[in-house]
């Protein structure tokens, strides 16, 4: 049979570890044999990243600006460890942090629900889906280790000659402090892709953060969104039947606990980041989440909501078998072809997008499953398979 042909190439972002074991085999085994792939490739696995002093990073952002669609696999952050680890140059900033700032937008994720996988919160009857600013505060910040006794200041000093000076605290001997900041222009981005997002979804808004404690940094993300809403929202919301809600970063949680789901949760760069793996835990694993990263400028990022699992991977290179769960970064690739074959008009790539995300999630109702589902599933006798065997029974659904 003639595979699916693509006109625009997806920006294809490789990675580290087991995630870039797996992405190999969904190419090979679930995607080239029924499509004609194309895509414009960068290698943002770590050691490549240190090799081009992290200007890979940039370029693959800037491509998906211009291709407007990118899928990318899993990468590391390094710390201290990792560092020593591969030999690195330097402690290189997180490429997803790098990536968002370029892109801006909002990170809209949501757990992939699949039969006899059962939220372990009780309640829970339908998904929640996060919606994560994606620029700035801690993944952009400036950090200094202080050494000794002495003052650390916010200063500002304004293109008109404008200063002003915060003291920030007064050091009686080492310590550390951090510098983060966002801007007016994200954060009333961010609050329209929410809105646009609830209304597109059919899902209530709610929004929290710690305006409380943080009466100027965080009271801005919450004027924002309150005037956007009065201005551009409130009769749109009113009139489809939906409520935007304010409230407490705490608060927020422990409503989150006791609601049904079925609605967005927004939330800031860290708190997102946090809770996205929170609810994805409980609705059964990291491993099933999707994560779609959308520009109000009309590009779009498609990952994996989890890291590159590293211990499997240690197990991988020792020849052992693993049991590695594939569903999100299937469905990274899920996404991104079909956002493709939207924007180009491929109904036939959008088709293919969906039969082989139903095939995923009718292989785990099976009872075919990694060894994660196995261990959480209400389904009889599951049958756990490793980590090719799962891919290869997906294939042969598929």
């Amino acid at each position: 049979m003639a595979r699916i042909e693509m006109t625009t190439p997806l920006v294809e972002m490789d990675g580290d570890e087991m995630t870039r074991i797996i992405w190999d085999m969904i190419k090979r085994e679930l995607i080239e044999p029924h499509v004609d792939l194309k895509t414009e490739y960068y290698d943002l696995g770590l050691a490549h990243r240190d090799e081009t002093d992290d200007a890979v990073t940039v370029q693959a952002a800037e491509a998906t600006k211009r291709l407007g669609v990118a899928v990318k696999c899993a990468t590391i952050t390094p710390n201290a460890a990792r560092v020593e680890e591969y030999g690195l140059k330097q402690m290189w900033k997180s490429p997803n942090g790098t990536i968002r700032a370029i892109l801006d937008g909002t990170v809209f994720r949501a757990p992939i629900t699949a039969e006899g996988i059962e939220p372990c919160v009780r309640n829970w009857k339908k998904p929640i889906t996060l919606a994560r600013h994606a620029y700035g505060d801690v993944y952009k910040n400036v950090e200094l280790a202080v050494p000794g006794p002495g003052t650390v200041e916010l200063v500002y000093t304004g293109d008109d000659g404008l200063e002003l000076r915060e003291t920030v605290f007064r050091f009686e001997g080492a310590g550390v402090a951090q510098g983060q900041h966002n801007i007016d222009a994200s954060i009333e981005s961010f609050a329209r892709s929410c809105f646009e997002y609830g209304l597109a979804t059919s899902q209530d808004v709610w929004f929290a953060t710690k305006d409380t404690i943080s009466k100027t940094y965080d009271h801005r993300f919450k004027d924002i969104f309150q005037d956007v809403f009065d201005a551009d929202y409130r009769t749109r919301f009113d009139e489809a039947g939906l409520e935007y809600f304010y409230t407490l970063i705490d608060d927020a949680v422990a409503r989150v606990m006791k609601a049904e789901g079925g609605f967005i949760w927004a939330c800031k760069n860290y708190d997102g980041d946090v809770m996205s793996d929170m609810v994805s835990s409980a609705f059964g694993s990291l491993a099933m989440m999707t994560s779609v990263l959308v520009s109000p400028h009309g590009y779009y990022e498609y990952e994996a909501a989890h890291g590159t699992v590293q211990r499997h991977y240690y197990k991988h290179l020792e020849g052992q078998e693993t049991s590695t769960n594939s569903v999100a970064t299937i469905f990274a690739w899920t996404g991104a072809l079909a956002k493709r074959g939207e924007l180009d008009g491929l109904p036939e790539l959008v088709a293919f997008a969906k039969r082989l995300e139903r095939a995923t999630l009718d292989t785990i109702a099976s009872g075919q499953m990694t060894g994660d589902l196995a261990r959480i599933t209400t389904l009889p006798n599951p049958q756990v398979l490793s980590t090719r065997d799962f891919i290869l029974a997906i294939a042969d659904r598929l």
